[in-house]
């Protein structure tokens, strides 16, 4: 057997090839359809917040790939969960019950706020915000859908289309009728907006992919006010805030959002710490609009999933996560005080935005070179930050100083 442009290894009495990197990238790139531009990394293994590459590299990353990673890589106790289940039952649908899919729906409904009660699994974020808008046609018997400037719902249909950020829906044409956008943080434009023919505002509570942006508090609950007004759903797409990205389980329900609490969150990203789930959390009374067929997915809920939610929300507890979040973010926004370079620091918790006076590429590239990932944004002045929920501050001084390194020599 011939190692194919890399070594050859013994594990288990079976012979592996391990590739080198531009062996590895040329199959990519010839059989696999383009999506990302993608960094010059072969990931072969990751644990905490580093990801070890197959040329033996360790990079420490702050971006868990697109938010993924949680509870940081292979977390023990999810990893062992996933085993355990896989070695049970790999999938059956929801045409079974399912204990393992039960406990997973109560332990998600016991950390959402107040009056979110009602779960509904799927297998991703867009499909989450697909669902969630459905749900607000049927119990309000109205089409429009209000959502806003700079916010990004996903690449399905009526995801792209309710998503108002640079090309993004110019891919998704042609475009799904009913959605309207409004200026975030601009009650008013919302207002001239919102007449009987919508049956739901969406939005990002804090905008990732603009740039790390937030509106004020009292925007949120004017927003409430005025769904309760007229008869309008109020969804927060937490597909990045929620599962404890902010400090708190939710942006729902935190002083950050004046407390206010939706009609429907949903979730995935985070959920399943890299197993592929999403979910709505809904309301009783608008969960009581919807009659069985009225929703459907062949793997949403599926038992590994289901078991990677249920030890995903348990090693957040375990660990005590969200404390972290709080104490690291703090203890980042100190450090980063010393390099006057960073105008400013946006965001909440894990969702961080590091506003530069300049454009962040060359930035972004010299971490890169320097074994730290970073996330950019449609703003090209900040550099996002979507570490594992397992940061801690000895990384938090890794990064400073390599950004101090970085810069002096820019």
């Amino acid at each position: 057997m011939r190692s194919m442009g890399g070594q050859m290894r013994v594990t288990n009495g079976q012979m592996l090839s391990s590739l080198n990197f531009e062996r590895v990238a040329a199959l990519e790139d010839e059989f696999q359809v383009a999506t990302y531009k993608k960094m010059p990394i072969v990931a072969e293994r990751g644990q905490g917040v580093w990801i070890y590459a197959s040329d033996g590299d360790r990079y420490l990353d702050l971006y868990g790939g697109h938010a993924v990673a949680g509870t940081g890589h292979c977390h023990p106790l999810v990893a062992t969960a996933i085993k355990e289940q896989a070695e049970k039952l790999l999938f059956y649908s929801n045409l079974v019950y399912s204990e393992t899919r039960a406990r997973a729906a109560e332990k998600l409904v016991l950390i959402a706020p107040g009056r979110l009660t009602k779960a509904f699994f799927c297998n991703s974020g867009t499909e989450a915000n697909e669902n969630a808008m459905r749900m607000a046609r049927m119990a309000t018997g109205r089409e429009s859908v209000i959502t806003f400037n700079g916010g990004f719902h996903g690449r399905t249909a009526d995801a792209i289309s309710a998503t108002f950020l640079g090309k993004y829906r110019h891919l998704g044409r042609p475009n799904v009728p009913g959605h309207l956008p409004a200026e975030f943080d601009n009650l008013e434009s919302v207002r001239a907006l919102a007449d009987d023919s919508v049956a739901a505002i969406m939005l990002e509570p804090i905008q990732s992919m603009a740039g790390v942006r937030m509106a004020a508090p009292s925007f949120y609950r004017e927003l409430r006010e005025l769904c309760d007004a007229r008869g309008i759903v109020l969804i927060y797409d937490e597909v990045q805030t929620g599962i404890g990205r902010t400090g708190e389980w939710f942006f729902a329900g935190s002083p950050a959002g004046d407390g206010v609490i939706p009609d429907i969150i949903t979730l995935a990203k985070a959920l399943g710490s890299g197993i592929p789930v999403g979910a709505c959390l809904v309301t009783g009374k608008l969960a009581s609009h919807i009659k069985e067929n009225d929703l459907g997915t062949t793997f949403g809920g599926g038992m590994i999933a289901m078991a990677a939610v249920t030890a995903t929300l348990e090693a957040i507890e375990n660990d005590r996560m969200l404390e972290n979040v709080v104490s690291v973010e703090s203890h980042l926004r100190e450090r980063l005080k010393e390099i006057e370079q960073v105008v400013k620091v946006r965001g909440r918790g894990f969702l961080l935005g590091l506003e530069f006076a300049g454009k962040v590429k060359p930035i972004h590239e010299a971490l890169l070179e320097r074994k730290i990932i970073t996330g950019a944004s449609s703003d090209a002045k900040v550099l996002r930050l979507l570490p594992p929920l397992c940061l801690g501050k000895e990384e938090v001084d890794i990064l400073v100083e390599t950004l101090n390194q970085s810069l002096s020599k820019q």
